[in-house]
């Protein structure tokens, strides 16, 4: 029962960590700005793109609209932005391959099929490929955040965009540090288990040929 558990949690936590992910990936908040600006007065700046309201003056009343500007080759992108887009993209894929690798090792364990050495091949893929999908997040929100507050970032925006680099005021700390250091938490704590089932696999290889010698 408590190989059961931690099999089942191993397995829970990876889907958790995919998710958070995928969120950090699909996140508008990698950088908050506040702008000297009554028409957008604040800027959300994801990986690939840009979130802002912008004020509108239709017939006399005032409308904030929500406007999505792509990060294209007409952004300064910065370097924290650039490698983050591919190292989030290539956490992603690792994690899907997490996923697979174990859930058949759940279910070639529950069905108790006779494959061991399958078995700890899964548990071992899994567990490397969580902490080297952990690695990729924790760079990815490391940098952005230290480039964020304790450096200076790149980063610029299109000649038609509605405000100026030179108008920010403010950078607000956002969500994204905080969930990508939970994220990687979670996968180290995943390839523990995964890890930590490679040894009753290992016992069981051992035992299985002195049983048939015995025989």
């Amino acid at each position: 029962m408590k190989l059961l558990f931690f099999k089942v949690t191993g397995l829970f936590l990876s889907y958790l960590v995919w998710t958070f992910s995928i969120i950090l990936a699909r996140s508008r908040s990698w950088h908050v700005w506040e702008f000297d600006s009554k028409i957008v007065p604040i800027v959300f700046i994801g990986l690939w793109e840009a979130l802002y309201f912008q004020k509108f003056n239709v017939s006399g009343s005032i409308v904030e609209l929500p406007m999505h500007s792509k990060i294209n080759s007409s952004w300064v992108i910065s370097d924290e932005i650039w490698y983050g887009q591919d190292l989030m993209l290539l956490a992603n894929f690792m994690m899907s391959t997490v996923l697979i690798f174990g859930s058949v090792a759940l279910w070639v364990s529950q069905i108790k099929a006779p494959y061991p050495g399958f078995l700890q091949l899964c548990y071992n893929t899994a567990a490397l490929f969580l902490l080297l999908s952990c690695s990729c997040t924790m760079i990815s929100v490391s940098w952005n955040f230290t480039v964020e507050f304790y450096g200076e970032t790149t980063l610029d925006f299109p000649i038609t965009f509605p405000v100026e680099r030179e108008m920010l005021t403010k950078k607000h700390f956002s969500y994204v540090f905080p969930l990508g250091i939970t994220t990687t938490v979670l996968s180290l704590l995943s390839a523990t288990m995964f890890s930590c089932e490679t040894c009753p696999v290992k016992r069981w290889t051992l035992v299985k040929p002195l049983g048939v010698a015995n025989c």
